[in-house]
């Protein structure tokens, strides 16, 4: 089916959220969270593979404070405003954006009873926080810029939660990488995952630095993880 934008209301208003059903309509619930470049056509394309995976997604426009359905490319100047939509959206205002786009996604109809967060990037740390929140009952982040800034939430994750790296990622250093492994290595509810030949942004398709394999290795290990955790 195709996707659609529907309203949801938050804690200071009411945004935008896409869309996606599976065929049958009903499924589990994935609360898809955007890159720093909005709910645009790359994110929208991953709706629609987990909604072609049998997943009811519903990805929140993040920066609709500044402007509803916001929508960037990946060249410098769009870099350059999408960082300072990251920076105009505080950590407190997106945590309240995912929680509620996380109870409207709980709220719709045919979605099971268990939804899981899925982010990428900014995203990704915000997948982290919903599951340190409580918000979701599953976590995957790809690339998530910060988690590693962010570990004494550790302790306050008890849901599985899923990390995917690239080794050769320019935004988060190998020994960041290695700092979050060791944080988590004796808890059996986290995975991390390292790619060795990809970069920041591998599963993008859309970028140049998209690689077909981890992308596919990383989506494989994706479904595999949300059929055992949902």
């Amino acid at each position: 089916m195709d996707g659609k934008w529907i309203e949801i209301q938050g804690d200071d208003g009411a945004f935008g959220a896409w869309l996606d059903l599976p065929r049958g309509g009903s499924g589990p619930g994935i609360v898809l969270l955007q890159e720093i470049f909005g709910v645009n056509e790359h994110i929208r394309g991953v709706a629609a593979q987990y909604a072609a995976d049998g997943y009811v997604v519903l990805a929140p426009d993040l920066f609709w404070r500044e402007g509803a359905r916001i929508e960037l490319g990946y060249g410098e100047a769009d870099w350059q405003r999408a960082v300072q939509l990251k920076q105009a959206n505080g950590p407190a205002q997106a945590q309240a954006d995912v929680r509620a786009a996380a109870q409207a996604l709980r709220a719709l109809p045919g979605v099971g009873a268990k939804i899981a967060a899925l982010g990428y990037c900014y995203g990704g740390l915000l997948a982290y926080h919903a599951a340190a929140n409580g918000d979701v009952d599953a976590a995957v982040a790809y690339y998530g810029g910060g988690i590693q800034n962010a570990l004494e939430r550790a302790d306050d994750i008890h849901v599985p939660l899923m990390l995917h790296f690239g080794a050769r990622d320019s935004h988060i250093p190998l020994d960041a990488v290695k700092h979050i492994a060791e944080r988590f290595d004796e808890r059996d509810n986290v995975e991390v995952h390292l790619y060795t030949e990809a970069e920041h942004g591998f599963n993008c398709n859309h970028r140049a630095s998209y690689r077909q394999q981890p992308a596919a290795l990383a989506h494989g290990h994706t479904l595999v993880f949300l059929s055992e955790t949902l």
